[in-house]
């Protein structure tokens, strides 16, 4: 790859120098045309008039008009194709990576479409295979996801790549590891320089399988980028990484309207979602039906987790956000969620259950503010509880706000997620640019 760049670079700089050359020829060296003999009198026309061509050109050239033209279009030539080399080797100083990302976890259309705001070749989602690509800093960036992105059997047309993969159960650890063995047969080959892993981790933080493959432990992967709480984030070559929105269930990215920030809202609150046995989710429920809130908010609870939605559950669910004022976050097996960035899209506050859920999930050398680390540390304007006895108070001080106030947090809430998602996409392209590119360091 780095061979072909200096083929292409020298040939750019081959073809400059043929066309300054050509140029100056054209100007200075090349023989002017000699000039044409006399016109014939013709003795048959009117006198005047022949005298008169005869007498008053006898210096005229009858192609000096069209060398002229041709000499001016040889410059405009010269000068657009000196433009072309120009944007061409600017190009090639200002794009100084080239990053292939392949999408093999739900995760990576967040990171694309979300994030990164990119868009995908063709539409349907369900194409066995999409892409897209834009530039962004000093980096090229390419977009690879669906079935068919197979190890194998697609081009790699990076030498630094970035694995998306999901790593939450046994059977996508299997899978991932597949990937990750192609990557690290492709770096014993030199076939790639550098590779990065956007991790969908495991909800309780047991993601000790990842860590062979790091560099720092012998491994090839540069760097990992992770979600949930994970205790071993360091801000040198392990980051935490959002959860996002559910992309598996094709939650889309959602454009801010006027209604959605101005029109008054049906429900104060809302929650549609899983109850589990013994959990926080059913003592929320119980307060709710008890102090008689659930008829002010939108409450639709089923026993058992769906994976799937219908076309019907999800609007319905879409409805919900847009029509509440706050979304209610429980806790379920990981304190982070997805309703937290979706209810972030439609302008619908979370209120948040800010309490550690079970497992190897904690404090890290970098930050001690867990559950939702990375949230807390950007600043996000949520409404954080210890326990759902909290909500009554705050569902009577949501009744005693006008509509103003609530238009104001609206915008709060939009502005925030914007900008926390081009920060989060600044600093992923920092990171992996500060990483791959070679040190100016002597």
């Amino acid at each position: 790859m780095r061979g072909a760049r200096r083929r292409l670079y020298s040939a750019l700089i081959v073809a400059y120098g043929l066309f300054s050359l050509y140029a100056a020829y054209s100007v200075f060296l090349r023989p002017r045309r000699p000039a044409a003999p006399r016109p014939h009198r013709d003795r048959r026309g009117p006198r005047g008039f022949t005298d008169h061509v005869a007498l008053g050109n006898e210096e005229w050239n009858p192609w000096d008009a069209d060398e002229k033209n041709e000499l001016a279009a040889s410059q405009q030539r010269y000068e657009a194709n000196l433009k072309m080399i120009n944007d061409a080797r600017s190009h090639l100083e200002q794009t100084s990576l080239r990053v292939q990302i392949w999408g093999k976890a739900a995760i990576g259309l967040y990171l694309w479409q979300h994030i990164f705001g990119g868009h995908l070749e063709p539409g349907d989602v369900t194409a066995q295979w999409r892409e897209g690509s834009q530039k962004a800093g000093k980096t090229y960036f390419s977009f690879l996801t669906g079935p068919s992105v197979i190890p194998g059997y697609f081009s790699v047309e990076a030498e630094h790549v970035v694995l998306v993969l999901n790593g939450r159960e046994p059977a996508k650890i299997a899978y991932a590891t597949q990937w990750l063995h192609y990557a690290q047969t492709l770096m014993e080959t030199r076939k790639i320089q550098h590779v990065a892993v956007v991790l969908l981790g495991n909800e309780q933080c047991n993601n000790a399988w990842i860590q062979p493959y790091l560099k720092r432990n012998g491994g090839f992967v540069n760097l990992l980028f992770v979600t949930y709480d994970y205790a071993f984030v360091n801000e040198e070559d392990i980051f935490q990484w959002p959860l996002g929105v559910a992309t598996y269930r094709s939650f889309p990215v959602v454009e801010p309207s006027w209604s959605m920030l101005h029109d008054p809202r049906s429900y104060l609150c809302n929650f549609l979602g899983t109850v589990y046995k013994n959990s926080s989710r059913e003592t929320l429920i119980k307060i709710l039906k008890q102090d008689g809130l659930d008829k002010l908010c939108w409450i639709a609870a089923r026993e058992q987790w769906q994976p799937q939605e219908t076309n019907a559950s999800f609007k319905n669910y879409q409805d919900a956000l847009l029509q509440s004022d706050l979304t209610l976050c429980p806790v379920g097996i990981n304190t982070e969620c997805y309703r937290i960035y979706e209810a972030c899209s439609y302008g619908s506050l979370p209120v948040i259950e800010d309490v550690m859920t079970p497992g190897d999930c904690g404090n890290s050398s970098m930050y001690h503010s867990a559950p939702l680390q990375l949230l807390k540390t950007m600043g996000a304007p949520f409404i954080f509880i210890k326990n759902w006895k909290e909500l009554p108070a705050i569902l009577e001080k949501e009744k005693k706000m006008t509509l103003q106030e609530k238009i104001q947090r609206r915008k709060k809430l939009l502005e925030w997620y914007r900008n926390f998602k081009a920060w989060m996409r600044q600093k992923f392209i920092n990171t992996l640019e500060n990483s791959f590119l070679p040190s100016d360091k002597g």
